[in-house]
């Protein structure tokens, strides 16, 4: 009778046990792609229970998780924080007009685990993507000066010295930098090792100069080789119980601006079979990639112009008038950056580089990314732009996402950004997604730029949530 008891609850539990099916990378992707963030998390787990898996796979499946966490962490706006900042401009916001914005993806928002939760940035995006808006808010607030009351005069004089003399650039201006970097107390366990690479300026770049370190917080630290993409200063510190824990530099450095008077240049033919021709007009998965929608792009834009500058021009303008500035989500949870600008109708800086870029590459024009920060007094920021190659006439800057300068004169003037680069910039990376120095275990914080810095200790990355960063900047 014992024996039978055992059997017949053995049946009973096989019989209202679910199906052991094991979970399937599909379930995991469907999961993810619906926005059930938790459920898609715990599949991952239990698959990586279930199967014998590779080092790199285990990491791939991991990131996916950490990349989750990343999205939530942006989008952690609720409903009431996004209406109480509306308000201020538009004090009878209801929720037709949220559905409205919502649609127009003037307003950005995710369902995740079943919530609609908006991005972080997404009510103040809101005034910059939406026409009527932007004008309702240009009604209420009084606008700042910002860095176009610096670059009303030092544009104009930069082209009339470089016309005047027939050089590329005038005389530099020089800054004095104090980094920060602070994480948080006992964001890591005491005693643990926490590594930290912060920004530091290039020495192989013509338009910065007269580097000069002035103070470290530690007193060993590595600057990476001049060749490597992504310029750091590595230093690495233990982290004590209840402290946080602090990483600091200075420095100094020049930088000249730059302008090219293109129209007077004859434009030669490119010469398609040397290294750097092959090298900045080749595809770079997973951002620089010639979709079908950037063929289509350039059919329309460019048709069937020749001259490699004529074609920039165009680009440049196109991605000017078409894609206004907002402040953006996270590189690292973004699949491919260029579509996604393509698809929300805007984008921040490095986003539309990255689209001008593809399209330059793709009409065969070799273009490089550049970035770093904007210094501009009152104006200072994280900033990325590019350089796009004349043979003849070598790397010239453009800035997409500073465009036409609308308070311009002339034509040198207006279109300043598509040929030359103002003097308050900091150069602190010649390439994206490039490894860093020493090399970084675990996923970046931000896997296609390097400004703000990274850590990380022998448990994993350590996520912008956990830190801070500051910076202030003299001008000498």
């Amino acid at each position: 009778m014992k024996q039978f008891s055992i059997v017949a609850l053995v049946a009973l539990f096989c019989a209202c046990s679910p199906p052991s099916d094991k979970v399937s990378r599909e379930q995991i992707a469907s999961e993810e792609a619906a926005g059930n963030y938790a459920k898609a998390a715990h599949l991952i787990d239990v698959y990586v229970a279930e199967n014998d898996l590779s080092p790199a796979e285990v990491y791939e499946l991991n990131t996916r998780k950490d990349i989750m966490h990343r999205i939530r962490i942006d989008f952690n706006q609720d409903k009431a924080s996004v209406v109480e900042y509306i308000r201020k401009y538009y004090p009878n916001v209801d929720d037709k007009m949220l559905e409205q914005w919502e649609e127009s993806k003037a307003l950005e928002s995710k369902v995740i685990d079943g919530e609609k939760w908006y991005f972080d940035r997404a009510a103040p995006n809101l005034f910059r993507l939406d026409k009527e808006a932007m004008a309702r808010k240009a009604e209420v607030d009084t606008p700042a000066a910002g860095k176009e009351s610096v670059l009303r005069t030092h544009l104009p004089e930069v082209v009339r010295i470089v016309t005047t003399n027939g050089k590329t650039q005038v005389a530099p201006v020089k800054m004095r930098v104090k980094y920060e970097l602070t994480l948080q107390a006992n964001a890591v366990p005491d005693g643990e090792v926490v590594r930290c690479w912060l920004p530091y300026p290039r020495e192989d770049h013509r338009r910065q100069s007269d580097i000069r370190l002035l103070s470290v917080s530690d007193s060993v630290y590595v600057i990476a080789p001049v060749q490597h993409p992504h310029r750091t200063i590595y230093m690495e510190k233990v982290a004590q119980k209840d402290e946080p824990l602090k990483f600091a530099l200075e420095f100094s450095y020049r930088h000249a601006p730059e302008w090219f008077n293109l129209a007077s240049q004859t434009i030669q033919a490119y010469d398609t079979q040397s290294a750097l021709y092959k090298t900045y007009t080749a595809e770079r998965p997973p951002h620089i990639v010639f979709t079908d929608s950037i063929r289509a792009v350039s059919e329309r834009i460019v048709g069937h112009e020749t001259d490699p500058y004529q074609k920039v021009r165009k680009l440049w303008e196109w991605i000017d008038s078409t894609f206004p500035w907002a402040g953006a989500r996270e590189y690292s949870t973004i699949a491919h950056i260029p579509q996604y600008v393509l698809e929300n109708g805007h984008g921040d800086c490095g986003q539309v580089t990255l689209l001008f870029m593809t399209l330059a590459r793709y009409n065969g024009i070799p273009a490089r990314w550049q970035s770093g920060f904007m210094m501009h007094p009152g104006s200072k920021n994280l900033h990325d732009w590019s350089e796009f190659y004349i043979e003849g006439s070598g790397w010239i800057p453009m800035d997409e996402s500073f465009g036409l300068s609308r308070f311009a004169d002339s034509d040198d003037v207006k279109y300043f950004y598509s040929n030359g680069m103002d003097a308050y910039r900091w150069i602190v990376n010649s390439d994206f997604s490039q490894p860093l120095f020493p090399n970084k275990i675990f996923l970046r914080s931000d896997d296609v730029d390097f400004q703000r810095g990274e850590l990380e200790w022998r448990g994993g990355n350590i996520y912008y949530d956990l830190w801070d960063w500051d910076w202030d900047v003299v001008y000498e």
